[in-house]
């Protein structure tokens, strides 16, 4: 396989706190990857430093052999890394259409028409209520939306940042069950969940974040049985 994101050293400090302290970790191309962890390990911290959201106090970032470490958010979605926030940050006074198109600001909207397709065959209850107000969607809709739009994008590494958050089970399901459709297209993707089990099923790789410190790391079904996982995040 080939690396497509390679971190090293990776530090983000919020003041005199230490939030992540000095992680490393790569991601091959084609694959999902999942950061897990409990609350607080630096699971979203470590994404917001990824896309340029939050500044990183050491270690570098590159993507594609490039060094993306003090590139501006809007130069790293330019190069193709694009991110799912935590919350899904849908504009609930527009609508499911006009949402989309935001996705799509860097191509235009003639180039997006294909994206646009794919994204309503992947969610069928969005075509549904594409000329409606975001905000009347429902939670897994809106989620589905948060997705949608970061596809609209075109991007080459997928973020996603606690996407089975707040939702029902089902609904969990046909969100994980979208991702991997997603994948199977050729879009690489890094999740972060608490959802540990789900998470690590979906994932070929996982790593494990403990108070800021990468602890573990390995096949995500492997790590799964993984005697400190166990006792740590799935109660023994």
């Amino acid at each position: 396989m080939t690396a497509m994101l390679e971190v090293c050293g990776l530090t983000v400090n919020y003041g005199r706190i230490q939030a992540v302290r000095g992680i490393d970790f790569t991601l091959e191309t084609g694959q999902i990857s999942a950061l897990v962890g409990a609350n607080g390990a630096g699971k979203s911290t470590t994404l917001l430093a990824l896309s340029g959201l939050l500044p990183k106090a050491g270690g570098q970032v590159r993507f594609e052999g490039e060094d993306i470490t003090r590139l501006a958010p809007h130069q790293i979605v330019a190069r193709g890394i694009v991110q799912v926030p935590e919350g899904r940050a849908i504009l609930t006074t527009l609508t499911v259409l006009e949402n989309l198109e935001l996705g799509a600001y860097r191509h235009g909207l003639k180039a997006a028409d294909d994206e646009l397709d794919a994204v309503l065959h992947l969610f069928p209850p969005l075509k549904e209520r594409l000329h409606g107000l975001a905000g009347n969607l429902s939670g897994g809709e809106q989620q589905m939306l948060a997705i949608g739009r970061a596809l609209m994008a075109k991007p080459r590494l997928l973020l996603l940042d606690e996407p089975s958050m707040g939702l029902a089970p089902l609904v969990v399901q046909e969100i994980f069950r979208a991702l991997r459709a997603i994948n199977r297209g050729g879009l690489t993707l890094l999740l972060v969940e608490q959802n540990v089990c789900q998470a690590l099923k979906l994932a070929q790789h996982g790593y494990v974040l403990e108070n800021g410190l990468m602890a573990l790391s390995g096949p995500g079904r492997e790590l799964l049985g993984h005697p400190r996982m166990l006792e740590a995040y799935l109660g023994g």
